[in-house]
């Protein structure tokens, strides 16, 4: 993930720790598992203004670095508001929605993340070995001094009688 993309989700993360957002959870998905973003930052309001509080403030924050929501859902009913970011998503549920639809379990294969883990720099992909196809085995040529150690042995030629 580049170093933009956790800048903004680390602006997120604050937009909702401003807003005393609850039970914060920031699950990075894995490559994997057929995750259609790389971040989803999940938290709970209390009640419907402060989770369109929550999201107002998020959208503040990422507006000020020239960042849109590509979408927004549910803000007028506020019991599921998503902020569709692209490369990150922020889920802001009412309690119930979010005992209801319980999306760490469903993407129990994303790791979780606290604020201290984003700010820290990624680390360096490791160096791809590459890998090599078992060679098939190579005979060692052996010097010889006759030419004749290097020929394969033909079978003589079957010799005719003349009958006169």
């Amino acid at each position: 993930m580049s170093i933009a993309i956790r800048q903004q989700v680390i602006l997120a993360v604050k937009a909702v720790e401003n807003k005393k957002g609850e039970d914060l959870t920031i699950l990075e998905m894995d490559r994997n598992s057929g995750a259609f973003t790389d971040y989803f930052i999940v938290c709970t309001g209390t009640n419907p203004r402060q989770i369109q509080a929550i999201s107002d403030e998020v959208q503040r924050l990422l507006k000020e670095t020239g960042s849109l929501p590509n979408s927004i859902e549910g803000y007028n009913q506020a019991e599921w508001v998503l902020l569709d970011y692209v490369d990150f998503v922020v889920h802001i549920f009412s309690e119930r929605a979010r005992k209801f639809y319980d999306l760490e379990r469903l993407w129990k294969s994303a790791s979780r993340l606290t604020s201290a883990d984003l700010a820290r720099k990624p680390a360096k992909p490791a160096a791809k070995k590459a890998r090599k196809k078992a060679a098939p085995a190579r005979a060692t040529k052996t010097k010889s001094t006759s030419t004749r150690a290097t020929r394969t042995k033909t079978t003589p030629k079957k010799r005719t009688r003349k009958v006169s």
